[in-house]
């Protein structure tokens, strides 16, 4: 009897079509490594070659200029670029306008690109952390990933990671997505620099120009305090502005909150109105995974409370899921009556949580916060509007390049134009309108001496 071969279940041992072509990949994969490569390199050098070619009269007049005054063509900055070897950011030597039309010249050379990480100076190269060394692996860039993102105020993760995330996903489209958003940004940003004061005053209400990272801290340092140093903390967008307007007594729990932070582009350009610049957009939705991670890390409990139900539940467990250490101390939807109050604080105390985030909307999230601040134990409260729904998936949020316009607004209109076209149709002109008349009566609008310090305390 003879001897059968034993069949071997799954790919091996056969001589499938794959296995057939792999010769063929081997011998592809290097050849379309080169040209993705390249492409990206011939799109800057015919971009830089023909504005230069454009702009030649410039060039000659400010070459000439140059030469006159300090007997050289060029300046240069030397920074580190592609692999970590040392590049060249040219200038036009001397003083005067349009020295930084040199800089093409680097681009058609090959020193940098359109779109790519932020050349590093020497020190700041050897302190970029190694798992972020993937950013030398591209050229750098006249258009930044984080200078984009910087401009509208939501470079919430820093440098190092925004670079290593675009490095990850970088494409053709993705830079030329990117150039042109950078357009939008550069009118967004204002251009010139402007005074950065510790408090801004949009109708009276003193709300503090902070940073993510400072406000992450400060809830972490105030979660750690005790009962006895409670807090709550605010965001307000233009139409939590427009309220307090009208409504005294929304304007009064503002005013008594230990923290009013900015949220959304209106602020931004509120900000540019009044000649001042907002350093970051400090919006609850983006704090909130900063804030779940910060309290894995230091040990601090959550308590949700609001939406419909099962939606605060669901993004307690999907946040649970991206950050395991993370304690969730309890969750409630908030459909319930005033009769039902008690139980609801009770089962609020009764957690432990160190933090409460509450999801009613504005104004009644903040004015419930404040009404019960007596009853409540968690030493942080803070209203946080629409978040649960982002976060348990129930509802989508705006991609990350209308993020990066100041569309986001846009997006949120569209998905529900039924309930958000008067906040934003007419809320958004109303509120632009409202600081014009601030700025022509700024002692009408001017802070309430009494809120300064408790609005600037430091960090406890």
């Amino acid at each position: 009897m003879g001897r059968q071969a034993v069949k071997i279940p799954g790919p091996l041992g056969q001589r499938g079509r794959g296995r057939r072509r792999l010769p063929l990949r081997r011998t592809l994969l290097p050849a379309a490594r080169f040209l993705g490569d390249l492409l990206p390199r011939l799109l800057d050098m015919g971009l830089a070659a023909a504005l230069l070619l454009v702009i030649s009269p410039l060039l000659l007049a400010r070459g000439v200029a140059s030469v006159l005054q300090t007997g050289r063509l060029f300046d240069f900055d030397e920074l580190i670029g592609r692999c970590r070897t040392r590049i060249h950011r040219l200038r036009f030597a001397g003083s005067g306008p349009l020295k930084g039309l040199a800089v093409w010249f680097s681009v058609l050379k090959g020193d940098l690109a359109l779109v790519g990480p932020r050349p590093l100076s020497p020190a700041e190269a050897a302190a970029v952390p190694v798992a972020d060394a993937v950013r030398f692996s591209v050229r750098p860039g006249l258009v930044t990933p984080f200078g984009v993102k910087r401009q509208v105020g939501i470079a919430h993760l820093g440098e190092s990671r925004i670079d290593r995330d675009f490095v990850y996903a970088q494409s053709v489209k993705g830079d030329l997505g990117l150039a042109a958003r950078s357009m939008v940004t550069g009118v967004l940003g204002g251009g010139a620099a402007r005074e950065t004061p510790p408090l801004l005053n949009f109708f009276g209400i003193p709300i503090l120009n902070t940073s993510m990272a400072e406000a992450v801290d400060w809830l972490m340092a105030v979660g750690a305090s005790g009962h006895g140093a409670a807090r709550q903390l605010a965001f307000v967008n233009p139409d939590c502005l427009n309220i307090a307007w009208h409504d005294a007594e929304y304007r009064a729990v503002l005013l008594a909150a230990a923290r009013v932070l900015p949220d959304g582009i209106g602020i931004h350009i509120g900000c540019r109105m009044q000649g001042v610049a907002l350093r970051e957009n400090v919006n609850g939705t983006d704090l909130f995974p900063l804030l779940c991670a910060a309290a894995a890390e230091r040990g601090r409990s959550l308590f949700l409370l609001g939406a419909r139900p099962g939606i605060a539940a669901s993004a307690a467990e999907r946040m649970q899921r991206r950050y395991p250490k993370l304690r969730i101390a309890g969750t409630r939807d908030g459909y319930f009556d005033v009769a039902e109050e008690p139980a609801v604080i009770e089962q609020i105390n009764a957690s432990g949580a160190d933090l409460l985030l509450v999801a009613f909307g504005a104004p009644r999230q903040d004015v419930w916060l404040h009404h019960h601040r007596d009853a409540l134990a968690p030493p942080v409260r803070m209203g946080v509007g629409g978040l649960f729904d982002f976060y348990s998936g129930r509802i989508p949020r705006a991609p990350v390049w209308m993020r990066e316009i100041g569309l986001e607004w846009v997006y949120r209109l569209l998905q529900e134009p039924g309930r958000m076209w008067r906040r934003y149709v007419i809320g958004n002109p109303l509120f632009l309108y409202r600081v014009w008349r601030q700025m022509l009566s700024p002692e009408r609008f001017a802070l309430p001496p009494e809120r300064v310090p408790a609005t600037t305390e430091p960090t406890p």
